[in-house]
């Protein structure tokens, strides 16, 4: 399967426990290039850990992730995002005191890849770079505020784009629109719809509404492993899914 280009990313039987407890328990996904998942599953359901996993934060106990045929399993953080994914936390990490577009410089200075050397070349070069990364996350109005004064949506556009800088070929989201007003979120929903293709990205989300606009596959994880998986109708009507959702709201308010 991982000699399969189109299998940007493959988990294989991923076991991951944590002292004897098994948050992920044999679990299976395969994501391909420049798709959108969305990975959902009621609170406990492993989905965090599962990130965790493919960015190497936390190591399987047994398992394989492959990345672009790859295997992950014995990479650092550092190496795996290098390799090409970055990955978005549930609380932003932006330079709170520093402005927009010097949160976006301090990014491209930890590039070192190919757009970074790009940018290397002339002052102005880097400018026009930063400007369309804000431009692309709604930003470009903000890029002389401090961090600090920005809105939670705005905050969390940022350390999107703060990834983007980075250019990582797969990235992970962490309920990203948590906290979010309906007007963010529908822009977030936006912006989303225009990174997949261009990236490939697995998004964890709560939110169901918001799942229908972005997610073309949906995964659902229950008890560490993966339940089902199809589009937003196909996972509404599944019966394993409402069972596994009961007592937690109803998977509309996954």
């Amino acid at each position: 399967m991982s000699g399969d280009t189109s299998s940007h990313l493959v988990l294989t039987d991923v076991v991951v426990t944590f002292n004897g407890f098994q948050a992920v328990n044999g679990l299976h996904m395969t994501v391909g290039k420049g798709e959108l998942r969305c990975l959902i599953g009621p609170n406990g359901a492993g989905k965090t850990t599962a990130l965790d996993t493919i960015c190497g934060q936390t190591k399987p106990a047994s398992g394989k992730i492959m990345f672009k045929g790859k295997s992950l399993n014995k990479l650092e953080e550092h190496q795996i995002s290098r390799a090409g994914i970055g990955r978005k936390f549930q609380v932003p990490s932006v330079f709170r005191e520093l402005t927009v577009r010097e949160n976006l410089q301090v990014a491209y200075c930890k590039h070192t890849g190919v757009l970074a050397n790009a940018f290397r070349f002339g002052r102005g070069q880097e400018a026009d770079g930063l400007e369309k990364l804000a431009e692309l996350v709604g930003l470009q109005g903000q890029l002389n505020t401090s961090a600090g004064h920005l809105s939670h949506g705005q905050t969390q556009w940022l350390e999107i784009a703060l990834l983007l800088a980075q250019d990582p070929e797969l990235i992970l989201m962490d309920e990203p629109t948590a906290g979010m007003t309906v007007q963010e979120t529908r822009k977030t929903a936006d912006l989303f719809n225009r990174l997949k293709g261009r990236h490939t990205l697995i998004v964890v989300e709560h939110d169901m509404s918001f799942v229908k606009e972005i997610g073309e596959v949906i995964s659902v994880m229950h008890q560490g492993r993966m339940l089902a998986e199809g589009t937003a109708q196909q996972i509404e009507r599944n019966q394993e899914v409402r069972e596994a959702y009961l007592g937690s709201g109803g998977i509309t308010g996954a």
